[in-house]
């Protein structure tokens, strides 16, 4: 069924930032969906105590970042067609813990619920052939609605402020009876919006656009388990704005680790576990993420 999009923490810089976004949430056999109703259950934890800055160096003085998210998922797929796909949407509920411990004074922490994530307009298509293997597909024109609080003085925002369009396209395909191949490509775009932590009274920040991926392999050990592979990666591919003006430096970051998943019935549990290399402008770490899932 649909994946997770999963929250992530630990920007390394506080004037712009790329909001969260879906970084290795989705794994195995990520494409293949169909008609009906699924609830998910997932969990992300993330820490990282290194940062580095636009050209990919250490920065030194960074805080130590440590994230908890939980996200709360339900999904609908009709036996309405458009286009030869079922039709469907979702809805996406975020509640975090972010803790940021700076080298010295006391730690910076927040609480509570995040930027809600919604689809109106999900296809999702049956089962095709590529060399004469099945393949699946889905499109999802995904939106984050600004409904976490934001400017509270001296608390820490765990919302972007801003309206956000984040679709992507997902597909499987099935290699042999064992193997398969999963990805998920997304783009991202954010709305300029006023920044009340600016320094500035009316500063407009926007974020620069992002494409963000997440791709698997994996191969079933029995009718239950399957083992394998998983990597994300992100690129800022334009410039922050402030006030109109192009900010110098984009995001970037790279994470690959084991994954595996267990099904049974109408319930399935995915574990994958990352180390990320290759930052620029970011937190440096490791994540963990836990997602289970049951088709009402």
């Amino acid at each position: 069924m649909i994946a997770a999009w999963l929250m992530s923490a630990g920007q390394a810089r506080c004037e712009v930032a790329l909001p969260p976004v879906n970084l290795g949430d989705s794994t195995f056999q990520d494409g293949i969906a169909g008609p009906g109703a699924m609830f998910q259950q997932t969990l992300s934890v993330y820490h990282a105590n290194t940062s580095r800055d636009r050209n990919g160096d250490h920065l030194q003085g960074t805080p130590e970042v440590t994230s908890v998210a939980l996200l709360t998922q339900l999904s609908y797929l009709s036996e309405h067609r458009v286009l030869g796909a079922y039709w469907g949407g979702e809805v996406i509920v975020p509640f975090s813990h972010v803790r940021l411990q700076p080298p010295t004074g006391g730690a910076i922490h927040a609480t509570g619920a995040g930027d809600i994530f919604v689809s109106p307009f999900i296809l999702q298509w049956p089962a095709a052939s590529l060399a004469g293997r099945p393949f699946w597909q889905r499109l999802n024109i995904n939106m984050t609605l600004p409904t976490a609080r934001r400017g509270r003085a001296g608390r820490m925002d765990l919302g972007s402020g801003a309206l956000q369009l984040n679709p992507h396209y997902a597909f499987t395909w099935e290699t042999s009876p064992a193997w398969e191949i999963s990805g998920r490509v997304h783009y991202l775009w954010v709305d300029g919006h006023h920044d009340p932590a600016g320094e500035r009274e009316k500063s407009r920040v926007q974020p620069g656009q992002a494409v963000h991926l997440n791709a698997a392999v994996s191969r079933s050990v029995n009718d239950n388990l399957r083992i394998g592979g998983s990597m994300y990666a992100l690129m800022q591919i334009s410039d922050d704005r402030i006030d109109g003006a192009s900010q110098p430096g984009r995001e970037r970051t790279l994470g690959f680790g084991p994954s595996l998943s267990w099904k049974r019935g109408r319930t399935s549990f995915h574990a994958a576990a990352y180390i990320e290399t290759e930052a620029k402008l970011r937190s440096e770490g490791s994540r963990l993420s836990l997602r289970y899932a049951v088709n009402l």
